[in-house]
């Protein structure tokens, strides 16, 4: 069995004279070394080759993506113009396992003179695991999603016909045989539908349990946007709502890309959906369009192009600048004043925003219920905040 090597005859010092000229470990064809007595009992044995966890041997790759020269490892000044890292993105058990050895190799690089930096990544985002319900046989055993079927509220083995224990939601692995093949679904509703609702259904760093009712209705959110691509015509005339709309969906979604938070930027893109659906043939509609396609393009990159290409554009999406907003359509034209009459809210009133405290004041006085509470009394005093409320002291 295995044997420690005793205290006083650490460390193992590694041979030098290996040879790398065929693969494999090339510990395991140095006898001299490998071969050794057991501590214990002085008889034959075996030292461990395998003295590296598999995360240790891919720790240091983003050094070799920087910088690959034939005759070493790397070159320090060509890496140390692009690392560290900006941004690492990992799930959350590699994350842990990988990122503790790319840590202790950047260190320890540093440390010996190799490479002038200490930390390997500037930022990182974890991503949460995709989950699934596990089911279970009468024997234990586990069944995987298409051989169970789901009978009212009981799940039904579909071979046996036997009945399947329903078991708890936890992460998709190949032991609990709750995986799900991506293959057939892709098939079926098309990449860029399974990764819409993966985008869409939760922040990407939370575990995302999986639907097939959440694909469906991804791929009915692709076949929307292209009716709208594929059925545009050119119009004329302006709709300023929409040009609004657009405008706010274009800062919002910038804005959520940028933050990783791409279930707000799907959900922005669900209401400028509406609005451009909803609206009459202008040009405003058209542009829209163009900016919707180009806004999903990040999400449904196949939609996007062929979208692009049926709406007549020239070139791929992915070359298209991207769409910019004008601050000034961002603001809204109208406010929501609060209507108060000693302190208590006693109505609402839609003003134009900036209206000044004369115009802000009589629109107030002139609503039915303040002057119903007023019962022809002249106000004692009346307090205005700009864009926000309306005190009436009677």
């Amino acid at each position: 069995g295995a044997v420690p090597v005793p205290r006083d005859q650490l460390p193992i010092v590694l041979p030098e004279d290996v040879s790398f000229d065929r693969p494999g470990n090339p510990l395991d064809r140095h006898d001299a070394w490998r071969n050794v007595s057991c501590p214990s009992c002085g008889g034959l044995a075996r030292r461990e080759t395998d003295t590296l966890d598999t995360f240790v041997d891919s720790s240091w790759y983003f050094i070799r993506f920087a910088s690959e020269p034939a005759d070493k490892p790397f070159d320090r000044g060509e890496a140390e113009q692009w690392l560290p890292v900006d941004q690492y993105i990992g799930g959350v058990e590699h994350a842990i396992l990988h990122l503790l050895y790319a840590r202790f190799w950047t260190r320890a690089l540093n440390r010996i003179g190799r490479i002038g930096m200490s930390e390997p990544f500037k930022g990182l985002f974890t991503q949460g695991m995709v989950t699934h319900e596990t089911y279970r046989a009468g024997d234990g055993s586990w069944l995987s999603p298409d051989e169970v079927r789901r009978d009212g509220d009981d799940w039904t083995h579909i071979e046996s016909g036997a009945q399947v224990t329903l078991g708890r939601v936890e992460k998709m692995s190949k032991s609990k045989r709750n995986t799900i093949d991506p293959e057939p679904i892709i098939a079926r509703y098309g990449a860029d539908a399974v990764r819409w609702f993966m985008l869409s259904d939760s922040p990407p760093e939370r575990d995302l349990e999986w639907s097939e009712g959440g694909i469906e209705g991804a791929a009915r959110f692709v076949q929307r946007v292209w009716r709208l691509a594929s059925s545009d015509a050119v119009s004329e005339g302006s709709d300023e709502a929409l040009e609004r709309k657009l405008h706010r969906a274009i800062a919002a979604v910038t804005e959520a890309l940028d933050g990783l938070q791409f279930n707000k930027a799907v959900a922005q893109l669900y209401e400028l959906t509406s609005a451009i659906e909803k609206a009459k043939p202008s040009a405003m509609r058209s542009k829209a369009i163009r900016i919707l396609v180009q806004l999903a393009a990040p999400a449904a990159p196949h939609l996007s192009e062929e979208a692009w290409a049926a709406l007549g554009e020239t070139g791929m999406i992915v070359d298209a600048p991207w769409p910019q907003f004008d601050p000034a359509l961002l603001v809204e034209d109208e406010v929501t004043l609060a209507i108060q009459v000693n302190g208590k809210l006693r109505d609402t009133l839609n003003a134009p925003r900036g209206l000044d405290r004369g115009a802000a004041e009589a629109l107030a006085l002139a609503s039915e219920k303040v002057q119903r509470l007023l019962d022809g009394n002249a106000p004692r005093k009346v307090i205005v905040v700009p864009d926000r409320l309306v005190n009436i002291v009677a």
